[in-house]
């Protein structure tokens, strides 16, 4: 067999092909222009990137023309990467799981939360709660008000700008979602949903709660579930599982749970670590050798076989298992767990029963019936940048887990669809106008409004007052409407607040103002001073004292 030499074998490929080797100095300016010329220009660009590569396999490391390709390509990888991170954006996610055992909050969740954080700030806070009180009387009082999680919640998190964006309860199953007011114009199509496994569908003890939302044009989805327990319960726990997944909006014009780009499925999923006894994983646990148990643990197995998890990705348990333990320790089962007849029920194995799976819609590319290629760029990824438990917090036999996600993404919407303001200064002593305008794209309705907040509302029912974009409306134009607020319903205090534009078909706001002061009531101020110094002067101890003199 006849051998060539390299520099034989690239003289014989294509004359185009060596034209364009040759010519690499110029590529750059070359592919300036390809990019301006749409998709016929990327057509081009990668039928000469093929080419390239038909003519890289036949260049040996020695060839002077080697470290030239190379050169060159690594710059076109850098151009291109600086143009990526150009447009994309990270969002910052932090989620929570945590059975409470029907407990009240506790003091301080500083550390849950990762408020003292010295890294950026957190975008969006996902709290996924089990076994929250549902006793009769606290349901029905929890039906009528907030559950006292979610005003622990908003009260902590609603001075730090947060807003409750949505929430969901079934039973002792809830789930609340918390975003800072910039993301609000961004965020639509915000739909809730529960799933009842408990009782064979009946009872809503055990099952999956979800809110869904498009996420600047990106379809996101976060589960809750509540899993059977036992650790002889796997089959029944994977089958719950499942329906919980296809039984989410079924039947309503909503994207399945597995259709969305990025599906957080989460909670007391109550998978056990079998075979292995407990003396054995105690062991393992005091030397944290967790790795020992991780092959016997039954989600990790169940991921190896059931086709509806080996999509699910979850970060290494690289933390001690968060069930079962002694109230208000980090000691694990030491009472006698007490059974139908007598004392005699085994204290319970230590398991990874609260946990953190995420799922990314595969983007790839797909071939035509007439042999193209037609790609489908990938626009959104997930990065986990921690994966912890929370070893202080004992008001329940579970300690509480969180994943603080990135979620890198190329922004599908920019603009927002209202824009709005306070026209001139607004004074608690006069009437005021708010100047708005939509985009074309707008579904609006006659039931949409626009609500005065302070600054630190806790949701978005948590307004000061409100007009109806069209019952109110004094003035209008191609470019922008007016609507008016009365004098009367502005707080007499003044103070920071903020407008926001809430859509009746869309659900959500999709427009708020920068912070903006109300000047207080001066008159009114001034009438109750007067009557304070009136009151205090009729006193009868004033009048006494004034006697003496």
């Amino acid at each position: 067999m006849a051998s060539f030499s390299s520099e034989d074998a690239f003289q014989d490929s294509a004359a185009l092909s060596l034209n364009d080797v040759e010519s690499l100095q110029s590529f750059r300016s070359r592919s300036a222009s390809f990019s301006s010329t749409g998709s016929s220009g990327r057509l081009q660009l990668r039928q000469r990137v093929s080419q390239l590569m038909a003519c890289v396999e036949d260049i040996s490391s020695d060839d002077e023309i080697h470290e030239e390709v190379s050169r060159t390509l690594d710059e076109a990888f850098r151009i291109w990467g600086k143009k990526l991170k150009d447009k994309w954006q990270e969002f910052r996610l932090h989620l929570v799981t945590w059975n409470v055992g029907t407990a009240s909050p506790p003091p301080d969740v500083t550390s849950l939360l990762q408020l003292n954080s010295l890294g950026p700030t957190v975008d969006m806070y996902v709290i996924g709660l089990q076994e929250v009180n549902s006793r009769i009387t606290n349901f029905l009082s929890d039906l009528a008000f907030d559950d006292p999680w979610s005003i622990f919640f908003m009260t902590v998190l609603s001075p730090l700008g947060y807003i409750k964006l949505s929430s969901i309860r079934m039973q002792g199953l809830l789930l609340l979602l918390f975003v800072k007011h910039v993301h609000l114009p961004f965020i639509r199509d915000i739909h809730t949903h529960y799933t009842r496994t408990g009782l064979y569908g009946y009872w809503g003890n055990k099952g999956g709660v979800t809110v869904r939302m498009s996420l600047y044009g990106h379809t996101v989805c976060f589960m809750n579930c509540h899993l059977p327990a036992h650790i002889e319960n796997t089959e029944q726990r994977l089958d719950d599982f499942e329906k919980i997944l296809e039984m989410q909006f079924e039947g309503e014009n909503i994207p399945s749970t597995l259709d969305h780009d990025v599906l957080f499925c989460f909670g007391d999923l109550n998978f056990r670590i079998a075979d292995y006894g407990i003396h054995f994983v105690r062991e393992s646990i005091n030397n944290k050798r967790y790795n020992l148990l991780w092959e016997k643990d039954q989600l990790n197995m169940a991921k190896k076989k059931e086709a509806f998890l080996q999509e699910f990705i979850e970060g290494p348990l690289q933390f001690k298992p968060t069930y079962k333990f002694d109230l208000y320790s980090d000691v694990y089962d030491t009472r006698e767990q007490k059974s139908l007849f007598w004392f005699n029920e085994k204290k319970r194995k230590p398991a990874w029963t609260d946990r953190i799976l995420w799922r990314v819609k595969n983007l790839c590319q797909h071939v035509s019936k007439e042999g193209e290629f037609t790609e489908e760029e990938q626009t959104i990824s997930v990065t986990l940048n921690n994966y912890i438990s929370h070893m202080s917090y004992g008001i329940s036999d579970h300690k509480p887990v969180t994943g603080t996600f990135g979620l890198e993404l190329k922004p599908l919407l920019s603009h927002p669809l209202v824009t709005l303001n306070p026209e001139g200064e607004w004074s608690a002593e006069h009437d005021v106008l708010i100047s708005y305008s939509a985009a074309p794209e707008l579904p609006s309705s006659a039931w949409d409004w626009i609500g005065l907040f302070k600054v630190a509302f806790r949701h978005v029912n948590d307004y000061v007052t409100y007009a109806w974009v069209e019952d109110d409306e004094i003035s209008s134009n191609k470019d922008s409407k007016q609507v008016y607020m009365s004098a009367a319903e502005i707080p007499d205090m003044g103070g920071e607040f903020l407008l926001c534009y809430y859509s009746n078909n869309l659900q959500s706001i999709v427009g708020i103002s920068q912070p903006f002061q109300i000047q207080p009531n001066r008159t009114l101020i001034r009438k109750d001073l007067t009557q304070e110094e009136n009151s205090w002067m009729q006193k009868p101890d004033n009048l006494a004292s004034q006697d003496e003199f």
